[in-house]
């Protein structure tokens, strides 16, 4: 199929899976990165709807989330300078209240990742940062990163853990999560463009963590470009989701100057792996699959990252 067939089987195969807050926030971005505002501020509608009392958005079911719903926050305000939308800067700013002031937090003010528990997950590096970097709230995105760095850096494999206790002081998930530290090297993508030039040592810090992460992920890659759902760990399956978030932050990292030109190439064979993997539908896996992410499968995330790998090429590719 052509490129644009594929973009837009991509598309609608995002659109009909179900979506939890976080999921709503990512298929936003992709739309957003795509230049699909009008669907984008579709997905912002309802996200705003779906507001509890306390500004997160996007909820359903369960009350746990804290920094999911924010996932939804750079779309919203993006949404609300369209024609028509402008009423959705109230749930922004609403969300950002939450972030802000009501989230549950350490001592040191590091957003946990649910409410019912004292845990930093790696998740949280694309969730929560990129959204208060969009608000201009840059020293807090910068404060949720370094704490959540502290937390799960490992400095023996130069990756990131998935879920830290700060209750008990042990991980409750120690593995080095494929998909998890994708979230990471994305998340720290989106604020190192965010970050204004009176910030410059703090976006050549944030640099310097992702370019070593990402040294660091590409050396598990496997050679037709798939990662193992735990890094180190070949026994756990195989999935496509980290090979299009590694893209990702290839292809946005040259395209905004910060990451050399040398790594393209392994951007592009991975592309290329990915596009071969797509299917008729439009749908791409195996990646980690929802929705407990414990199996190969399908996710909103996937099919997210590949409409957000796709667009960052094309803009890296023509810039």
């Amino acid at each position: 199929m052509t490129h644009s067939v594929l973009r837009e089987k991509a598309r609608l195969a995002m659109l009909g899976m179900q979506r939890y807050s976080w999921e709503q926030g990512t298929a936003m971005q992709a739309l957003l990165e795509c230049g699909d505002l009008e669907t984008m501020a579709m997905l912002a509608e309802e996200a705003a709807y779906r507001c509890l009392p306390d500004g997160r958005v996007a909820m359903m079911n369960s009350e746990t989330a804290v920094n999911d719903p924010c996932a939804c926050g750079e779309g919203l305000f993006q949404a609300a300078k369209l024609p028509g939308h402008e009423h959705l800067a109230a749930a922004a700013e609403k969300l950002l209240h939450w972030a802000l002031n009501l989230a549950p937090r350490s001592s040191d003010g590091i957003l946990y990742h649910l409410a019912d528990g004292q845990q930093f997950w790696n998740d949280s590096f694309y969730m929560l940062p990129p959204f208060l970097a969009a608000a201009g709230k840059y020293k807090e995105a910068l404060r949720q990163i370094d704490g959540l760095w502290h937390a799960l850096y490992d400095p023996e494999t130069g990756l990131i853990r998935h879920i830290w206790d700060e209750g008990r002081q042990e991980f409750a998930d120690g593995n080095f999560w494929g998909s998890g530290n994708g979230w990471t090297l994305a998340g720290l993508a989106r604020v190192i463009a965010l970050l204004p030039d009176a910030l410059a040592d703090d976006r050549q810090r944030l640099i310097s963590m992702a370019t070593s992460l990402l040294d660091a992920v590409l050396r598990y890659q496997l050679d037709n470009g798939m990662f193992h759902d735990i890094l180190n760990d070949p026994a756990s399956f195989r999935e496509w989701n980290l090979s299009q978030m590694v893209a990702y932050t290839i292809y946005r990292g040259i395209q905004d100057g910060w990451l050399s030109a040398k790594y393209l190439p392994r951007a592009e064979a991975t592309y290329q792996a990915v596009v071969a993997a797509v299917d008729q539908h439009g749908r791409i896996h195996p990646v980690c699959g929802a929705p407990f992410f414990n199996k190969p499968g399908l996710s909103v995330e996937g099919q997210a990252f590949f409409l957000l790998m796709d667009a960052a090429r094309e803009r890296c590719l023509t810039k």
